[in-house]
């Protein structure tokens, strides 16, 4: 059973949440406030986080960069802020995705399928398991990143939108095709995404992220990766 944290401090919302996540058989806990998040998250170990930004202890973003500590577990942000500069605060800290309020229930679940599906072990052929770089190194099959020595900590997207590009070395990946495979959506205006998680992988990947030799944009259209 896939198992779901909310965290949200409106309780006619909590409840609305929790009935139609275990209507579609989802395990589902809540926390009313950032540290019962913090504390369910270590001892309940669910697979996916939605989060609010709004409270009453803690600002979300803050909770996001505890968890972003210590755990890759996708993180749904459900939010009424709907500042693009508070989008981007959430994505930069390591939220996967971000839901505005008010939202359908259906698209959240949708989400929600999609990143239990980005964060899921897929099967890698082992010959093509290694990709080596003078930067770094990246094992497929173990989900694992390594440059000069010590592991990189990517999150649940940044992993998929990276694995994405190493599959098919030198290929130019479209944004439409990144964002269904991402996200399961191909509007124009998530675009942003993918811009913000491009610039997280070449900060943590690249040796000078602002002339990046890997992780290659060709605006207007998409993105590759080059050996």
């Amino acid at each position: 059973m896939t198992r779901v944290l909310v965290v949200e401090d409106d309780p006619q919302l909590v409840r609305a949440l929790v009935l139609n996540m275990q209507a579609r058989a989802y395990g589902v806990d809540a926390a009313p406030d950032g540290a019962t998040a913090l504390r369910l998250t270590a001892a309940r170990q669910p697979d996916v986080v939605v989060l609010d930004l709004g409270l009453p202890d803690m600002d979300g973003v803050d909770v996001i960069r505890a968890l972003r500590g210590w755990t890759r577990v996708p993180i749904l942000v459900l939010s009424a802020r709907s500042a693009s500069d508070e989008k981007i605060a959430a994505l930069d800290a390591g939220a996967d995705d971000y839901i505005t309020k008010p939202f359908s229930m259906d698209e959240l679940l949708a989400r929600l399928r999609a990143a239990v599906r980005r964060a899921a072990a897929v099967p890698i052929d082992a010959e093509q398991a290694l990709v080596t770089t003078r930067e770094f190194t990246i094992d497929l099959g173990a989900k694992k990143v390594r440059r000069r020595g010590h592991d990189v900590r990517l999150t649940p997207t940044e992993w998929h939108l990276l694995e994405i590009l190493v599959a098919s070395p030198g290929r130019l990946i479209s944004q439409k095709h990144l964002l269904q495979e991402i996200w399961g959506v191909s509007q124009s205006d998530k675009t942003n995404y993918l811009r913000v998680y491009m610039a997280q992988l070449r900060r943590k990947l690249e040796a000078d992220p602002s002339h990046p030799r890997y992780l290659i944009t060709e605006p207007g259209m998409g993105y590759r990766f080059e050996m």
